[in-house]
């Protein structure tokens, strides 16, 4: 018997009080009967309860982790929070292979870990369509992948998606500047993006048109960057030179917002009101200051590789996500994206990666 055959036999022999011990996101139950000695039940008996501390040991998992190489701030809160939530589990191995944006490479690191006979792998691929073929691979070796941020070109090649919600972001973008300008139809309202050609940026930009739609605004000037300092400053650059007057603008990610700053305030502009993307504690301290074009920011969260590691521990230990009925993990985890302002940015800001 394989040691992976081995494990999952343990797995299922265990005694029950051990196997409702096994793990979930935040607070889970097991898929154990609540008959067990020591257990509860609701008191009306219509359902069941917290019964487990899933974040109990349990039989050692072994994930293997694959990422981009975190050449910008988001990409490095991803790797870092995923290792640091791995530490939170004595129970969980983490091999986290060197971050690359060379496809072959990464598709290499997979077949490393198929070859391993890890128990789970959490992929952030660096193109979803090109490392499809080598997680279905995996998913057929029996290995559970856990796909982040960027999708396979087919569903059957990850047993889970966690997504942030590039769509959401535009509408939650969109929908703050409308609370802002919805009653000036006539106000000029600019959009700067990520890389134009990634569905990720259409997605956002759809959003953002749709939001802007309800209440009679749209884009007026639109501009791309490559989600870099250096880009961000010379894109907007040619942005305030093309449109003397702007009253708001979306900047769809902000580590290019580092150069967006440097350009506004080599052009000496402040008539608008700046919107971010992605959630840096650059962007909310500026808003905190009260003295910034910035004035909100929608988060993108960063945390998702870490949800895949979570994610990874259930589905490796058979359990589900405590506050669902069903018995198992869903297929896709859609984060919210919300807005951050003067308001709320003290809830945000302690978390929050540096640009």
């Amino acid at each position: 018997m394989s040691a992976r055959m081995n494990r999952r036999h343990r797995l299922l022999t265990v005694p029950a009080a051990l196997a409702a011990s096994a793990l979930l996101l935040t607070a889970c139950v097991s898929n154990e009967p609540a008959e067990e000695e020591g257990e509860s039940t609701s008191e009306d008996g219509g359902g069941s309860e917290a019964m487990s501390d899933n974040d109990a040991p349990g039989d050692e998992v072994v994930i293997g982790f694959s990422a981009p190489a975190a050449d910008h701030g988001w990409m490095g809160a991803i790797t870092s929070a995923a290792e640091a939530e791995a530490e939170n589990y004595e129970d969980v191995e983490l091999r986290v292979a060197e971050g690359t944006n060379d496809v072959n490479v990464q598709i290499s690191q997979i077949e490393g870990f198929i070859a391993d006979g890890v128990d789970a792998i959490v992929l952030l691929p660096f193109d979803g369509a090109a490392l499809t073929d080598v997680a279905t691979e995996a998913m057929e070796a029996g290995i559970p992948v856990i796909n982040v941020d960027r999708e396979f070109s087919d569903p059957f090649a990850a047993r889970t998606t966690v997504l942030g919600d590039n769509y959401g972001m535009g509408v939650s973008a969109g929908q703050y500047i409308c609370e802002q300008l919805g009653d000036q139809p006539d106000a000029v309202v600019a959009e700067i993006q990520g890389i134009a050609s990634l569905p990720l940026t259409q997605d956002r930009s759809q959003g953002f048109e749709d939001a802007l739609g309800d209440c009679g605004l749209d884009v007026d000037n639109q501009v791309a960057a490559e989600f870099t300092v250096q880009s961000g400053e010379s894109v907007t650059a040619n942005l305030l030179q093309a449109a003397p007057q702007i009253d708001a603008i979306w900047n769809h990610d902000d580590d290019q917002g580092v150069g967006v700053l440097q350009a506004i305030e080599n052009a000496g502009r402040d008539e608008f009101f700046l919107v971010g993307g992605a959630g840096s504690a650059n962007m909310m301290r500026e808003i905190e200051s009260g003295d910034s074009v910035v004035q909100a920011t929608v988060i993108y969260p960063a945390t998702q590789a870490a949800d895949g590691i979570k994610l990874a521990r259930l589905v490796a230990h058979e359990n589900n996500m405590s506050d669902l009925a069903s018995s198992s993990v869903p297929r896709t985890v859609q984060l919210y994206a919300p807005v951050v302002t003067s308001d709320n940015v003290d809830q945000y800001l302690p978390n929050a990666f540096e640009s």
